[in-house]
């Protein structure tokens, strides 16, 4: 790593505009942060007081609740900061520290999706095994190795980036550190580096999005096979909620990372890393909570236990 990249101050652009345009895009995107926080934190609370959702579904829930708080978490605070300071500044180490992070918390969300497409395609098209093979211990080792393969799979990328000379300008234009404005800022001939990430990235986000479709392919076939209209509809219902998710997420990041060498403005890159960085984080609670009867019930137990109020959400 070059000596001299460790006292580099990045800049941050962000968005452009006047000072009160910055203070109401500060209040909007803390509305969002702290719906989102608290969205998430109701759902793995929700799950983790109701003996009834203790099952391999919720488990998996309740894991990606809690990494889209962490995911947000890396890059909004920092945006926010930045709407009220004259300069949003950064140190090269934290700017790289955002970076890890951002990236390992999403390909540990990548390959949770994953996990929770094979546990539904085990629900529905496997029924009866699907307790002994999905058994505790099974999802917990599910989960560690997403946790363990997300936060082990960007080191070697982001340390390339890291080696790499910046000689200035030190501007980024975008909200947070990504990947493709630091390459570009870069002294360094980086054209290798920039193949290795654009493979290593390329290679996570297509094999975890083909492994869930294949096995929401099986589901499908499975439940047009169910002869009865009403449990065609039960199954699809303990799935669609992630189905909807997996489509939002990987829209989006495929988009932004698996797409062809041709240059995008990095103002369209801003608003499409506002999406799945910000909105998608928000939408998800919304997703399963609205959608899941099982999680509603939750909600209404601990609302009336903690307030005992009338039973006003029948």
């Amino acid at each position: 790593m070059d000596e001299k990249n460790q006292t580099m101050i990045f800049i941050l652009l962000g968005f452009p505009g006047h000072w009160y345009l910055h203070v109401l895009l500060f209040n909007f995107f803390l509305v969002i942060y702290i719906l989102t926080l608290a969205g998430n934190v109701i759902i793995i609370l929700v799950i983790f007081s109701n003996p009834h959702l203790h099952k391999p579904m919720y488990f998996f829930i309740g894991n990606f609740s809690f990494l889209e708080i962490w995911y947000t978490t890396a890059t909004v605070p920092k945006m926010l900061a930045g709407f009220l300071a004259e300069k949003n500044m950064i140190s090269f180490t934290a700017c790289f520290v955002q970076l890890y992070f951002f990236f390992s918390l999403g390909a540990t969300e990548s390959l949770v999706l994953t996990a929770m497409g094979y546990d539904r395609y085990l629900a529905i098209c496997n029924p009866l095994r699907y307790s002994t093979i999905m058994n505790s211990r099974v999802c917990t080792n599910l989960a560690v190795s997403c946790w363990a393969a997300g936060f082990t799979i960007y080191l070697l990328p982001i340390s390339l980036i890291a080696s790499l000379h910046f000689c200035g300008p030190n501007e980024i234009n975008h909200f947070f550190c990504d990947a493709g404005p630091l390459l570009e800022l870069s002294c360094s001939e980086a054209h290798l580096t920039e193949i290795i990430c654009y493979t290593y990235t390329s290679i996570l986000i297509l094999s975890a999005f083909l492994l869930t479709m294949v096995s929401y392919i099986y589901i499908i076939l499975t439940i047009l096979r169910i002869p009865s209209t009403s449990g065609r509809q039960k199954a699809f219902s303990t799935c669609a909620s992630h189905l909807i998710v997996v489509i939002i997420f990987y829209a989006a990041i495929i988009f932004m990372y698996v797409r062809s060498k041709a240059k995008y403005p990095f103002d369209l890159d801003k608003v499409v890393g506002i999406f799945y960085a910000i909105l998608v984080p928000l939408l998800n609670p919304l997703i399963y909570s609205l959608r899941n009867k099982e999680v509603i019930k939750g909600l209404r137990k601990i609302v009336h236990r903690k307030s005992r109020l009338p039973n006003f959400l029948d």
